[in-house]
């Protein structure tokens, strides 16, 4: 059976207050969604939540849907604690992509 990769990612918004989980199959083109607001009703569009500061890549996209329920069952702070380890200043990773 072939297994198809994803990515975990965590979004904020410009003033890091508000956090978002989320998993893909395609990061850059999810990243393009969330920057342009294809879904105008969803959640991260209503609260402009569209800059990446934390995402991992995963060879199988059922490895990278465990890692997203692990991190949402976990608490806020938890999450902080995730993106400063590894973007400390909060800055916006969706170039990298």
């Amino acid at each position: 059976m072939m297994t198809k990769g994803g990515a975990v990612y965590i979004l904020t918004n410009k003033n890091n207050n508000v956090l978002y989980t989320g998993v893909t199959s395609n990061l850059p083109v999810r990243m393009y969604q969330h920057k342009f607001k294809n879904y105008h009703i969803a959640f991260t569009s209503r609260y402009s939540v569209n800059k990446l500061v934390y995402y991992k890549g995963f060879h199988s996209i059922l490895e990278a849907i465990a890692e997203e329920k692990r991190i949402k069952s976990g608490s806020r702070k938890n999450k902080i604690i995730l993106v400063e380890t590894s973007n400390p200043n909060w800055d916006d990773l969706s170039s990298q992509l």
